[in-house]
């Protein structure tokens, strides 16, 4: 250890040596500041010292001299020189550097090189600097001074959430956001507001949290599953690493809820390859936007459900059943089976019409609404009760015996909850907007269980009509959603080639002459195809009239010759398209929407019939529909059933009872049909063999729903003949 007492005397005239520069200093304003401390002894002294404001310091006294020269600073004379200069030194003072400073030999050179740089401005501009900091207590670790200041846009008790909320975007954001579209809306929605807490406010929860939590919690209302969207549990996370993840975890419910809520809980490939509509999820960005902004979280997240009359109206329903006891359904007790026959018109003996006290009850049982208080078993109630028998799977007789009136009274509530879910989910797949705005929201809606279609028009049907559909299997009529474009009158049926090898031609060669003798033209092409079709005429399989909305099933609408069958209850027999009862007046009223100042009338359109097409297009096309409705609730305001004739029902009920909410939402890829028209071998005798017609360079979805070559017709005169076109479906 060095001897300190030896070198006493020169230490006491290094500090003799300060004094007398100080009291210079007090002298001169610039002689001192232009000559700053260089060399380490210099910086030494600097670091020991205080300096003062030159202009305001008094003189050293005595006592100054002398406690620096004996090298004891006293503690309270420490403190009277600290309060002297506080009270006669007004500004600031520079901070004071510790008097520990490395010497020469212990420092490297360019530490020392960065010490002097550093010293010399400290110096030079210790007038203009801020009061000392204080220094922080013993057991407090010392702080970062170089940070950045915290957000002031964030409320202080919000900061340390935000800090983790930031940390866990960046280390577990794939635990709390499954879909990676949320994860990454969400790191950049937080991100942007500086990764504040979106439901907390000032440490607690917010009223907008509470408001998404009641609407989650009541989920099961909306036709969807509460347990899909978990609610964290905000009064039991205290510390800002629970708050920060009961924020993220309520995000990723609010996502959840708010794509089931308008898209579906599940993706309708799932159910059947004969589906087909348009995507409309909403945006993850959107939602996280919408719920930032919004005073009413729980009336935003509603919105994201349908607001369809028809959905609105089975929701409802649900609420009514899940309210109501079984035992409110009116009972039909046992008695002697009830039959309705109808009269022939000259019939010598009439039947008289059954009459039963158990008739009122029946009625309000299966919600026929119209002479509630009749005792007599008519033709409408006979009719209800065999819906009702084809919905429960028993045989379809329109009589009241003991089986069916064991079925109606027995309980059926879970199903019903289930079949209401099934199509309010249904509903969830349609777009939001279902009418074309420039024509008065008009659209067409084809249920394909109830075997109608419905025109609507400014909010209310339009024009109704019994449709036709395919039969069950490969021939079922698809669910969609397009734009019907134009209407063909006297089309060509150009049968597809489903029909064509399927039908035609093993028909072929039993009989060569049977297309001929059915009028139907056969060509084959130079590859080796077969095309089939047949001109128009009253014979044609598609009638006089075709409605054209191109899809790629390649179905439409059209008429028939076959009309007798529009008296079947249950109508599945086409192969896919949809025959219209009265396609004439279904013309009429689609043309009076789309060209209203043209004055088409069924009379009008009836004179066009002939042996050439005419394609009337629309200036507007209108949106078409085709869902697969089972469950409905009329305009008198009571559940209507229609029998699962595709058998979809039992299918998408037990997607949704599964569970697995992943995989539910993935689009299954189903094998696509194929139009290809392979060569084929004709037996000798058939007529339009090896003719090797061109057919063109056209597919056959081209072909079908290809845009007519010829310019479009001016307003005043929308029908324009064309050549022959190629068509399909049927």
């Amino acid at each position: 250890m060095r001897n300190v007492r030896n070198d006493r005397g020169g230490y006491d005239r290094i500090i003799a040596a300060a004094v007398v520069a100080i009291v210079a200093m007090a002298a001169s304003n610039a002689s001192a500041q232009s000559n700053p401390a260089t060399t380490p002894a210099e910086l030494a002294i600097d670091a020991a010292v205080p300096m003062p404001e030159p202009a305001n310091a008094p003189p050293p006294s005595r006592a100054d001299v002398n406690a620096l020269a004996s090298g004891h600073v006293t503690g309270e004379s420490a403190k009277s020189g600290t309060e002297a200069t506080a009270e006669t030194t007004p500004a600031a003072t520079a901070p004071t550097a510790t008097a520990t400073a490395p010497t020469q030999d212990d420092r490297k050179p360019e530490e020392a090189k960065k010490d002097d740089t550093a010293a010399k401005p400290s110096v030079a501009t210790a007038p203009e600097t801020a009061a000392p900091a204080a220094e922080p207590a013993k057991d407090e670790p010392a702080r970062d001074t170089a940070a950045a200041p915290a957000n002031t846009n964030i409320a202080v008790a919000d900061q340390p959430i935000a800090e983790r909320i930031s940390d866990l975007l960046a280390s577990r954001a794939a635990r709390v956001f499954d879909r990676k579209d949320d994860r990454t809306a969400a790191e950049a929605f937080y991100k942007a507001r500086d990764y504040a807490p979106l439901w907390i406010e000032n440490g607690t929860v917010s009223v907008r949290a509470k408001a998404a939590i009641v609407r989650l919690k009541v989920a099961d209302a909306d036709g969807l599953m509460a347990s899909d969207y978990p609610v964290p549990d905000f009064a039991a996370d205290s510390t800002p690493d629970a708050l920060a993840d009961a924020d993220l975890r309520l995000t990723a419910s609010v996502l959840d809820y708010a794509r089931h809520a308008q898209g579906g809980r599940l993706h309708y490939t799932r159910v059947s390859a004969d589906i087909a509509y348009p995507e409309h999820n909403p945006e993850p960005a959107d939602i996280l936007s919408n719920m930032a902004t919004t005073q009413d979280a729980a009336a935003a997240l509603d919105s994201y459900n349908p607001q369809h009359k028809g959905y609105k109206a089975l929701k409802a329903k649900l609420a009514e059943l899940r309210g109501t006891s079984e035992t409110t359904l009116p009972k039909i007790e046992e008695g002697p089976a009830l039959r309705f026959v109808k009269n022939a018109k000259n019939a010598r003996k009439p039947v008289a019409v059954m009459e039963d006290a158990r008739v009122p009850q029946l009625r309000a049982r299966l919600g026929i609404g119209e002479s509630a208080d009749d005792v007599k078993y008519d033709e409408t109630v006979a009719a209800a009760v065999r819906r009702f028998q084809a919905d429960s799977g028993l045989k379809v007789t329109g009589v009241l015996d003991g089986q069916t009136v064991r079925a109606m009274n027995s309980p059926k509530r879970g199903r019903t909850i289930d079949l209401i879910v099934a199509n309010m989910e249904r509903w969830r797949w349609l777009p939001r907007e279902l009418g074309e705005p420039k024509l008065g929201n008009a659209y067409v809606m084809l249920n394909i269980p109830d075997f109608t279609l419905k025109v609507m028009h400014n909010g209310t049907q339009a024009w109704t009509t019994r449709v036709v559909v395919g039969k069950p299997g490969k021939q079922a009529t698809p669910e969609l959603t397009e734009t019907m474009k134009y209407i063909t009158v006297n089309p060509t049926w150009n049968v597809p080639p489903s029909i064509v090898y399927g039908e035609y031609l093993p028909a072929l060669q039993q009989d060569p002459t049977v297309l001929e003798r059915m009028g139907l033209r056969l060509t084959q092409r130079s590859d080796g195809s077969v095309h089939i079709s047949q001109p128009p005429g009253a014979g044609n399989a598609l009638g006089r009239i075709r409605f054209n909305f191109p899809n790629r099933f390649l179905v439409y609408q059209h008429d028939t010759p076959d009309k007798h069958l529009f008296a079947h209850e249950t109508r599945a027999y086409s192969h896919g398209c949809m025959r219209v009862q009265n396609p004439e007046n279904y013309a009429e009223t689609l043309l009076s929407i789309v060209m209203p100042k043209e004055n088409y009338t069924a009379a009008r359109i009836r004179s066009m019939f002939g042996s050439s097409e005419v394609d009337i297009r629309f200036p507007t096309p209108i949106p078409v529909h085709l869902v697969y409705h089972t469950a409905f609730i009329d305009d008198t305001g009571h559940l209507q059933t229609r029998r699962d004739i595709y058998g979809r029902d039992a299918r998408l009920i037990d997607v949704l009872r599964g569970g697995d909410r992943q995989s539910m939402e993935i689009a299954v890829n189903h094998a696509k049909p194929s139009y290809s028209r392979p060569p084929t071998t004709l037996p000798p005798g058939v007529a339009g063999a090896n003719s090797y017609s061109s057919g063109g360079p056209r597919n056959f979805f081209e072909a079908l729903f290809g845009i007519p070559s010829q310019p479009a017709p001016p307003p005043q005169r929308p029908q324009r003949r064309v050549p022959q076109r190629q068509a399909a479906g049927w």
